[in-house]
């Protein structure tokens, strides 16, 4: 079931919202700690990910490229500022509507918006693995657990976006076969999954604060990728 993942991730986000209903009082260390744990899973199964290139060279001149394009760009640095546009817009209204929308909004830019759901998705629909959703959502779940205990009930909302978007990147996915030539399409998988995998340890590396990786700007990286197979596929 391709989006199976992604109805998993939405399932612990609502879980994790109810139960933030009634724990309001949880220990900061309890928070630090489980999610530490969770960080190191998913840095354990980025590297899985990535051990799977069967070409260094590939990987490394995919993330080259992709971060080169993603600083061009400036990616992170535009999705950090709508998230702040977005935010002031909600923070300089008052009343208990605005409330639910501010969280909704905060929550869903977190959740719906990032590597692990665009890499997860693409999993999904492309190799049917869902674990990078799964892991994911165990981390949204925990994550949408503690926005709930300060921003409230609009936090569950959030699952409808997330839904909305990592449900179609992975329907799309599944068309990915159709589009590439077969003999590209096994190479494509191995070494797309690789270089995700690498963004998925960033992210992991991120969230313990070891590194402040700017994963946003490496993102172009799942797009090179495939040009460079193909590049190398014609000499």
């Amino acid at each position: 079931m391709v989006l199976f993942g992604t109805l998993v991730n939405v399932l612990c986000i609502v879980v994790g919202s109810i139960f933030g209903l009634f724990l309001t009082n949880i220990q900061e260390k309890y928070k630090e700690t489980v999610m530490q744990g969770i960080a190191l899973v998913v840095i354990l199964i980025g590297l899985q990910m990535a051990f799977q290139t069967e070409s260094i060279i590939i990987v490394l001149i995919s993330m080259l490229t992709g971060g080169f394009i993603g600083e061009f760009l400036k990616l992170e640095a535009g999705l950090n500022k709508l998230g702040y546009f977005i935010g002031s817009k909600f923070r300089s209204k008052q009343g208990e509507d605005n409330n639910i929308a501010q969280a909704f909004v905060t929550a869903s830019l977190i959740f719906a918006v990032g590597a692990m759901a665009i890499l997860g998705a693409l999993d999904s629909g492309i190799r049917g693995d869902h674990e990078v959703l799964m892991t994911k959502g165990m981390l949204d779940g925990f994550t949408a657990f503690v926005l709930t205990t300060s921003l409230g009930i609009g936090v569950v909302f959030s699952s409808i976006p997330v839904l909305l978007w990592q449900g179609t990147i992975a329907l799309l996915a599944t068309q990915i076969d159709r589009i590439i030539p077969e003999a590209l399409f096994q190479t494509f998988i191995t070494e797309l999954t690789a270089v995700g995998g690498l963004l998925i340890v960033a992210i992991g590396l991120n969230i313990l604060k070891v590194t402040n990786i700017r994963v946003t700007n490496l993102l172009p990286a799942i797009v090179t990728v495939g040009i460079v197979i193909w590049v190398q596929q014609l000499f």
